[in-house]
């Protein structure tokens, strides 16, 4: 495997590779706000947690990397992010499956996830590219991935079939390896305020 299942540690946040212990730090995480009422995002209900980290952690056989996200500051388990449809001849890898709990959100933690999950790609396995995507109608994510400093690449048009019947277009988004010196400032002049 390209990417090899580890911990990531800041100082906000650890990245813990999925296991079935997540499921219930998971369940509750998912119910603070309930993420998974967002009918363009792909976050599980509670009673779905059990299946969702099963899946993801059979994903990992194949080269994805999931995570459980651990908020420093309180100790609990506040979310999930992964690399996945990783591309190991090709040196990229795609981040997402990315939901937190609302107590994490507008603080460092999906700063320093990204910042983790980027440097490793990029200081560490020498890649070429990271990419992103999102729901075209998922306005906060596009926007939290716009301030990584990501670049729009397009939107797939009709890229896949929601749950409800209706067609997702996904924005497509990437960072390649010679913009990652201004990302990596940008990521840590946040961090810092």
């Amino acid at each position: 495997m390209w990417i090899k299942q580890q911990e990531l540690v800041g100082r906000f946040v650890t990245l813990e590779p999925l296991a079935d212990s997540h499921i219930k730090p998971l369940q509750k995480a998912v119910a603070d706000g309930e993420p998974g009422k967002l009918w363009f995002a792909h976050v599980p209900a509670v009673n779905q947690m059990a299946d969702y980290v099963a899946e993801a952690i059979a994903a990992a056989a194949h080269g994805d990397v999931p995570y459980a996200v651990r908020s420093t500051a309180t100790g609990e388990i506040v979310g999930t992010t992964r690399y996945y449809n990783v591309d190991a001849p090709n040196r990229r890898a795609l981040i997402g499956y990315t939901w937190y709990a609302d107590c994490a959100k507008r603080t460092p933690v999906n700063t320093e996830c990204k910042l983790l999950l980027l440097a490793h790609l990029f200081e560490q396995l020498n890649a070429i590219a990271a990419e992103f995507r999102t729901h075209y109608f998922n306005r906060a994510s596009r926007a939290a991935i716009e301030r990584l400093g990501a670049k729009q690449d397009g939107i797939l048009r009709n890229h896949q079939i929601m749950e409800n019947g209706s067609y997702r277009d996904t924005v497509v988004y990437s960072i390649i390896a010679s913009e990652w010196p201004a990302v990596k400032a940008n990521l840590l002049s946040k961090l810092s305020q």
